[in-house]
């Protein structure tokens, strides 16, 4: 009886835990949102011209690029892209799961988040077609319209969502792994700065994008995919609940 109590109570706790969960994302991603639909109005007004911190920081680049930044810059930039945000977002449903179950479920989940993602800000990047910095001032190769960052987009999605299944295995630890990772996220789209293939408020753009497509994501799961996140993570029973069992 005491276990059967006990096991309710653990699934009332991951019910509330899951409803908190789905709150907070809604919550946040409603205001990143709001902050994403005022960076692209000023962005993308008058013509996309770029604001006066953008036109400073390619400046700055331009004058501090020795060859070695240069090479680490590029380097830098193409993980942004490509099949390796792809392959990360897969380590990270490794790590999130407990279950081959609940990995082949992350590993979806992750999979339909960024590849929506990706194919949405294509999209918004199209209604907007804000012009990128001068050609000439280019020190890489880049395509499509400057707003919002694709390379910041993706880099900024993959770093959530290694940051959620990193949060998930070792919630009270790895507090290094989480920088180095928020780290790499943001660098990327730093580089497309300084290698001057978007303004600095295009890569903004994107991380804002990243920001509210994950919340999107995330509460969409923690209201529909409970066991994908919560199932497996909980405290296990302690050793006198688990001893409050029926005895033959």
């Amino acid at each position: 009886m005491a276990a059967g109590t006990a096991a309710l109570r653990r699934r009332a706790d991951r019910s509330v835990r899951r409803r908190e969960a789905a709150e907070l994302a809604g919550s946040v991603t409603l205001g990143v949102w709001a902050a994403f639909g005022v960076l692209a109005a000023v962005a993308v007004g008058g013509g996309g011209a770029p604001l006066e911190l953008d036109r400073d920081l390619l400046a700055w680049s331009l004058g501090h690029r020795p060859a070695t930044a240069l090479a680490l810059a590029r380097a830098v930039t193409a993980t942004g892209t490509g099949v390796l945000p792809y392959v990360l977002v897969l380590v990270a449903a490794l790590l999130t799961g407990r279950t081959s179950r609940q990995r082949l479920g992350a590993a979806l989940f992750g999979l339909v988040c960024l590849g929506s993602g990706q194919a949405l800000r294509y999209g918004v990047m199209e209604l907007a077609r804000r012009p990128r910095p001068p050609y000439d001032d280019w020190a890489t190769h880049a395509s499509g319209w400057a707003f919002p960052s694709g390379h910041s987009t993706t880099a900024a999605l993959t770093a959530g969502l290694l940051l959620v299944a990193v949060s998930l295995r070792a919630p009270r630890g790895a507090a290094v792994l989480r920088l180095l990772i928020g780290c790499w996220g943001a660098a990327v789209g730093l580089s497309r700065v300084y290698l001057g293939v978007h303004w600095f408020t295009d890569v903004a753009g994107g991380w804002l994008f990243a920001a509210g497509w994950l919340g999107v994501c995330l509460w969409a799961a923690a209201r529909w995919l409970p066991d994908l996140f919560l199932a497996g993570h909980e405290p296990r029973p302690s050793a006198e609940e688990s001893s409050c069992g029926p005895r033959s």
